[in-house]
């Protein structure tokens, strides 16, 4: 029996539809995405793609700026590889209808955003996932050997060792087979199986109270690959964006890191500068630094946001450059000509994931992940800015040439008998309470316990706390039938659980993980990856 395509791909971001396009000229590819395939977090990204496409840029500059930003926990290696290939990748995009801004003579028009040496991030003004994801959704729907399958949401990873009816995850040697996914509209868990299973899942925002993540960041990607035995690495370095647009009806608008790159200067409610207090690199500092600083002020003041004032450039700029912020800041009204803009940090990028090597591969064999999903060693302790587009369509093409070698070894391989999802007695659960309940719970508590300043004592209590969560989960999970919100509920606690647990781990302070109780960095014994493994 053959299996239901070579390439099963969870997700449909830029690093997905990007692996996809290269590798189905060459292989038959499933992508399945648990609502509209355009409803990801590429589609909200507002910065850009940081390569060298300036000769007054270098690739040793860019290898310097993410190493800085990492905290010394970059993998060189890696972050050289992808500032290296990184410009031919943005010249693939634009190969593939990608429209980024260009100067008069056709150069590329690049911004500059925090902790960047140079001008180096290629734009399509502040919509630039969106314009990256449309060029490759058109892409992939003119593609004969793709097929996307929306409203679909993955459950569980299949290994050989549960299809087999072995009770041991984890162990060496454990392979992939697929997923079970679960059909939104019809209700129905399917069984989908394929030779190798990619995992571009995005993000975990939503596990805190306050994101600029799209509703569908649940950690789905990292949850599954964690139960299904795969080494997860770093979970305790989540990025907070400092800049994220503070109105309550506004949901999760986030105000691009480019407005402080082309001037925006953050302020009181008194209309003083004050990151100088906090960083010498003042406004332009790294994400975490400038992150940490506006809390640091919010608390000493009692505030409830900060100000990032740019009305000191021209109203034309503004509209220009800033288009989707000045119009959804007017909606809201505040107009960013004229007064500044109200703001918050929020949970924004988890730097840490499903562990992989150089081509993408995780421990578990025939599972790759890309993008945020995945751990690679890029990104460190804390992400540069506008590193994350790039290093998602780097791995999808480092990626794609690992399976190209491999496909015909992969076709050898037989499809194995699986059991179907078991229902059993289980019945419709009124999930309300339940759902409702432990899902505003839980991100409460991660945003007060484990948030942008952590110590010992809140990790310790969240830990006692998440695990009733997770025993209550568990219980009803297997108990009734299956629903999106109870599928991803198991999924947050998990991420929470890992995220806990690794930040109790590391008994320092380092790059987005920063703890009062080891308020310095320690290189001696901490310079390591934080890594969990799921045994048994």
């Amino acid at each position: 029996m053959e299996f239901d395509s070579d390439v099963l791909i969870i997700g449909s971001g830029v690093s997905g539809l990007s692996y996809a396009l290269k590798v189905a000229k060459f292989a038959t590819v499933t992508i399945v995405t648990k609502k509209a395939k355009a409803d990801t977090a590429t589609n909200l990204a507002q910065g850009g793609v940081a390569a060298v496409l300036s000769v007054e840029d270098s690739v040793e500059a860019h290898v310097r700026d993410t190493l800085v930003s990492g905290d010394g926990l970059c993998d060189e290696d890696i972050v050289r590889t992808v500032a290296t290939e990184g410009p031919d990748r943005v010249r693939e995009l634009v190969e593939l209808g990608v429209d980024f801004h260009k100067n008069a003579d056709g150069t590329f028009d690049l911004g500059m955003e925090g902790g960047h040496s140079a001008r180096r991030v290629a734009h399509s003004y502040d919509l630039t996932g969106r314009e990256i994801e449309r060029a490759l959704l058109e892409q992939v729907a003119a593609n004969p050997k793709i097929t996307v399958l929306e409203n679909h949401l993955a459950i569980d990873l299949l290994v050989e060792s549960k299809a087999l009816g072995s009770s041991v995850g984890g162990k060496e040697g454990e392979r992939c087979l697929g997923a079970y996914v679960l059909d939104r509209e019809s209700g129905k868990v399917e069984v989908r199986q394929a030779r190798v299973t990619v995992l571009c899942t995005g993000g975990c925002g939503k596990v805190y109270l306050y994101t600029t993540n799209p509703d569908i960041a649940t950690g789905d990607g990292v949850a599954m690959a964690y139960r299904a035995g795969a080494k997860i690495a770093n979970m305790e370095f989540i990025q907070f964006h400092p800049t994220c647009f503070f109105n309550w009806e506004a949901k999760n608008f986030l105000i691009s890191e480019a407005v402080r790159g082309e001037g925006g200067v953050l302020v009181d409610d008194q209309g003083v500068p004050f990151m100088k207090k906090y960083d010498h690199r003042g406004d332009l500092a790294t994400r975490d630094a400038v992150a940490r600083g506006i809390d640091a002020e919010m608390k000493s003041s009692g505030a409830d946001c900060v100000y990032l004032d740019i009305t000191h450039k021209s109203p034309a700029f503004l509209q220009e450059r800033f288009p989707t912020i000045y119009q959804t800041c007017k909606q809201y009204g505040v107009d960013i000509t004229k007064r500044p803009i109200p703001v918050v940090p929020a949970a924004h990028y988890m730097c840490g994931g499903v562990l992989v090597d150089k081509w993408g591969q995780s421990s578990l064999e025939n599972l790759l992940a890309f993008g945020e999903t995945a751990c690679t060693g890029l990104h460190g302790a804390n992400r540069l800015a506008s590193n994350s587009l790039l290093e998602a369509v780097v791995f999808a093409d480092k990626g794609a040439v690992m399976l190209e070698e491999k496909i015909d070894q992969l076709r050898a391989l037989k499809r194995v008998a699986v059991e179907p999802w078991r229902t059993g007695e289980a019945s419709s659960l009124d999930e309300s309470i339940l759902v409702n309940h432990n899902w505003d719970q839980l991100r409460r508590l991660m945003w007060n316990y484990v948030g942008i300043v952590r110590n010992t004592k809140r990790l310790d209590l969240m830990q006692r706390r998440l695990q009733w969560m997770l025993d209550e989960i568990n219980e009803h999970f297997f108990d009734y039938l299956l629903t999106p919100d109870l599928v991803e509920l198991r999924n947050l606690a998990v991420i929470a659980d890992l995220i806990v647990r690794s930040a109790a781990q590391r008994k320092e302070s380092r790059g987005l993980h920063y703890t009062l109780d080891y308020p310095s960095r320690n290189d001696e014994t901490c310079r390591v990856n934080t890594v969990l493994q799921r045994k048994g």
